[in-house]
């Protein structure tokens, strides 16, 4: 699937749902022990970089229990090493349809290991926070039912994907998602809550955006296939990938 370089909403909104359902058949015929390799060793990749290391707040996705890089050992390592650990929570916006989506994600933070296996499987098998408990955390941007909250900042943001690549002329690192842009707005509403001393050089928020894949899921140039984006879609720090790989955009290609 090569991408076209003038793509209008309709196309774009096409060759995405196309390379969506390609890769949801091909990551469906990887084995669990596959899966359980290749998250291990973004794991110990994790482990010695120094961003991660360092950072305080982390706030990292809650994993499907199939399809992509298993979470579970990175939450767990990062409450028991002291970090303040947010994960998604996704809930009524409070905006007006003109104003924005019905739905919004947030990042709401866990208190310890007991209230991470707390977290009941939502339909789709994923962890998920319970609604009644949401406002005794700490969040991010948080917009619950309309509500500003005290905004909180993050340090490293861990992401998933379905699909990635490498932009040939730039060398950013570009991401499909599920196709609910629940990250995208997210992290338009955070650049949007930053103040002037959480932005860098360029006013972008200086978060790093990071994302954990399974090796199966970088499409490589040959083969001729490429992530399709838009003007909205923003490329990310970096990527750990299964193979105990990490693909870095260039430092100005993020910002």
């Amino acid at each position: 699937m090569s991408q076209e370089p003038d793509m209008n909403s309709s196309s774009l909104g096409a060759a995405k749902s196309q390379l969506r359902s390609l890769m949801k058949q091909r990551l469906a015929n990887l084995s669990q022990e596959s899966i359980i390799a290749q998250s291990s060793r973004v794991f110990l990749s994790l482990l010695k970089f120094k961003p991660f290391v360092d950072a305080k707040r982390v706030a990292v996705y809650l994993s499907m229990p199939g399809g992509e890089i298993n979470t579970e050992p990175i939450v767990r390592h990062a409450l028991l090493s002291g970090k303040q650990v947010f994960v998604p929570y996704l809930h009524k916006s409070g905006l007006k349809p003109s104003d924005g989506p019905a739905r919004l994600m947030d990042m709401v933070s866990l208190k310890d290991i007991k209230d991470y296996e707390s977290l009941q499987r939502d339909k789709w098998g994923i962890p998920s926070v319970d609604a009644a408990t949401v406002h005794q955390r700490e969040r991010s941007v948080g917009e619950l039912d309309g509500k500003r909250s005290e905004d909180v900042s993050l340090d490293l943001i861990l992401m998933p994907g379905v699909a990635f690549d490498v932009d040939p002329q730039s060398g950013a690192i570009r991401r499909l998602g599920h196709g609910k842009g629940f990250y995208d707005y997210f992290l338009h509403r955070y650049a949007l809550a930053a103040s002037p001393d959480e932005r860098g050089s360029t006013g972008r928020p200086v978060v790093l955006l990071y994302a954990l894949a399974l090796k199966e899921q970088l499409l490589l140039p040959s083969s001729g296939e490429s992530v399709p984006v838009g003007p909205h879609d923003q490329p990310i720090d970096g990527l750990f990938l299964g193979d105990g790989r990490i693909k870095e955009s260039p430092k100005n290609s993020a910002d």
